[in-house]
């Protein structure tokens, strides 16, 4: 075709979608779902005995390309475990005035700690209000779940609890909105296929470690 033609068949687009019916949702009066897999505000999530997922390691931190996550870990103590093993997020934060909600930090958690809900309403006109501290981000308690600091009630030490993750175990409740609603009012869904009943105990899991030949697991 000649070159002239060019800029018509640009304008030839442009005419189309002229008169095709234009989609207005009547949002927030309309909610409609999300996608699943849709990247809301995050969430730090508990083992099933309460204790924190987080070890503080500030791996999410390195990872965020536009450095809207700030971490200060500290160390576990025999009077207050906060998370299996040595450290554990003291202080957790993000920007969600920089955040691109682009999912790297999820990615960069080594255990599962950092995961994103369906949850998009988070816009504010106040700074302050955009920066989400560690409270506002940790997974509500289970009625069965106990409140940190205590100690380790699902094994003798953190590699117990990863290998009951690598079995099934999951995290809690995950926050309102996780089912793709959006907004507030949207009913708690926990972790795991959609519409699947709660996290089961450690008792009820049968964990089974593999044998590399060494007489040691692995």
């Amino acid at each position: 075709m000649l070159d002239f033609l060019n800029p018509i068949k640009g304008f030839g687009v442009t005419f189309t979608e002229m008169f095709r019916k234009v989609e207005t949702v009547e949002y927030p009066e309309d909610k409609r779902p999300t996608a699943p897999r849709f990247h809301g505000h995050h969430q730090l999530n508990r083992w099933p005995d309460g204790l924190e997922k987080c070890i503080g390691c500030e791996l999410c931190a390195w990872a965020c390309p536009a450095d809207a996550i700030y971490v200060e870990g500290r160390d576990n103590t025999a009077e207050a475990r906060f998370s299996p093993g040595e450290r554990y997020g003291a202080v957790y934060q993000i920007n969600y005035l920089r955040c691109i909600l682009c999912g790297m930090c999820i990615e960069a958690c080594p255990t599962r700690a950092l995961t994103m809900t369906n949850e998009y309403e988070i816009a504010d006109d106040s700074r302050e209000n955009l920066i989400w501290t560690k409270e506002q981000l940790l997974a509500p308690l289970l009625p069965d779940m106990e409140a940190p600091p205590h100690p380790m009630r699902l094994g003798d030490d953190e590699k117990d609890y990863y290998r009951l993750g690598a079995a099934g175990v999951v995290a809690g409740p995950r926050a309102p909105g996780m089912s793709g609603p959006g907004g507030p009012s949207g009913p708690v869904v926990f972790a795991g296929a959609d519409d699947a009943p709660a996290a089961p105990g450690a008792g009820e899991v049968a964990v089974e470690v593999a044998d590399d030949g060494a007489g040691e697991p692995t």
